[in-house]
């Protein structure tokens, strides 16, 4: 019995008890989907975090005291929000010791958006001389600043470079449209310069029916990069004890509560795949079980013509891979797409960060899924598998009669 002989032999003894090798494929399928499917939305989660961390380029968020909540949740799921304080506070956090970049933004949450729809876009006006946010983007893929109402848009806006968008009556052009980061405070934003904002918010007085009351002396936060030898948290302080009414928010302090409820749903996805994988074992190395107690005498037989013990315990391996391979591409199949159907729905509920890991990574864990499945098949089956082939000939004909 050569390896093409014994697939093939395996294959039909699967097609002859459909049912339960239907019942099978869907065990290793229902496991093998949900890891997947787990695997890449908190990989997915990770990937923003990191992403969207680095493009922000901060260590600090100052804001309002009493806008900390809107500040947090504005970063990780982009909620528009309007808050702001007076513009000499980026004077203030400037001098405080152990800053080395500091940088005043601007949010505006627009009272409508006729371009867009139903998509919620976040204004966010940024100072081009001392920003580190956007103008190193600018610098790498524009070439160019923002030039009087250019702006760039995030990639979950349907706006195109060249398009023109209207706010509170004044009319922007798209100037470019940034890469995907999976933070909506990134891919759901409109950015232009605090210049632009504020020309914008004069010239709504007489061309908007809702204008937008923002005075050149308001900021709405200032971003700020700490020195070498300076921690974001002793920095932090420092400027809350230096400067009244402010909240200084360090970078770890926001991405450590996406952790922790990462490492929540980590513990939970992990529980039950433990589960479920240990309960695949158990139903599919019972049916394996009982799939050779059924076929003793077939297997018998095959003793008797000549199989070598080998040959049975190929035989029972050979169809425990076939139905682990099939079981795990219909789960990696189900599980990718059920993920995707319904990705925007869990992020909505979650109100976290998500952008689906590069091919490579999704490449990798594919393969992964495909290994665990087959081991899931192979483990189930060895028993059943050893018992097959040591079962002597006669005794086999014998009791499967």
């Amino acid at each position: 019995m050569n390896k093409i002989k014994i697939f093939g032999l395996a294959t039909k003894n699967l097609k002859r008890k459909f049912i339960r090798t239907l019942i099978l494929l869907l065990i290793v399928a229902v496991v093998t989907g949900t890891l997947l499917g787990a695997t890449i939305f908190i990989s997915g989660m990770q990937n923003a975090l990191k992403i969207g961390t680095y493009r922000l380029g901060a260590d600090i968020l100052v804001v309002p005291e009493k806008n900390e909540s809107q500040a947090k949740s504005a970063l990780l799921s982009g909620e528009p929000a309007s808050f702001y304080m007076d513009s000499d506070i980026f004077t203030k956090v400037k001098a405080i010791e152990g800053v080395k970049k500091a940088s005043p933004q601007l949010f505006i949450k627009p009272t409508s958006f006729t371009c867009c729809y139903n998509v919620e876009t976040f204004l966010v006006a940024f100072d081009p001389e001392s920003d580190f946010t956007i103008t190193p983007w600018l610098q790498k893929n524009l070439k160019k600043p923002l030039v009087g109402n250019e702006v760039v848009v995030g990639s979950l806006l349907p706006v195109m470079t060249g398009d023109s968008i209207p706010f509170f009556g004044t009319q922007f052009t798209a100037a470019g449209t940034m890469e995907p980061t999976g933070m909506k405070f990134f891919d759901q934003s409109v950015f232009m310069t605090t210049e632009a904002a504020y020309a914008m918010a004069e010239n709504s007085r007489g061309k908007s029916m809702q204008p937008l009351e923002l005075e050149k002396s308001k900021i709405s936060a200032v971003l700020v990069q700490v020195q070498d030898g300076f921690t974001p948290d002793r920095i932090a302080i420092r400027i809350e004890h230096n400067i009244e009414g402010v909240k200084a928010i360090a970078s770890d302090e926001v991405t450590s509560t996406v952790r922790r409820q990462l490492s929540g749903l980590l513990k939970g996805i992990l529980v039950i795949s433990s589960i479920l994988w240990i309960l695949a074992l158990l139903i599919t190395g019972f049916a394996f079980y009982m799939i050779v107690n059924e076929r003793q005498r077939e297997l018998g037989l095959l003793r008797a013509m000549g199989a070598r013990k080998g040959h049975i315990f190929s035989l029972i391996i050979a169809e425990a891979v076939v139905i682990s391979l099939t079981g795990g591409i219909v789960g990696i199949t189900a599980g990718a797409s059920l993920l995707y159907a319904f990705k925007d729905m869990i992020i909505r509920s979650l109100k976290l960060p998500y952008l689906l890991p590069s091919l490579p990574v999704l490449g990798e864990l594919i393969t992964g899924a495909v290994f665990f499945a087959l081991i899931t098949g192979l483990l189930a089956s060895l028993l059943p598998a050893v018992f097959a082939s040591r079962m002597e000939p006669y005794d086999a004909i014998r009791k499967g009669e």
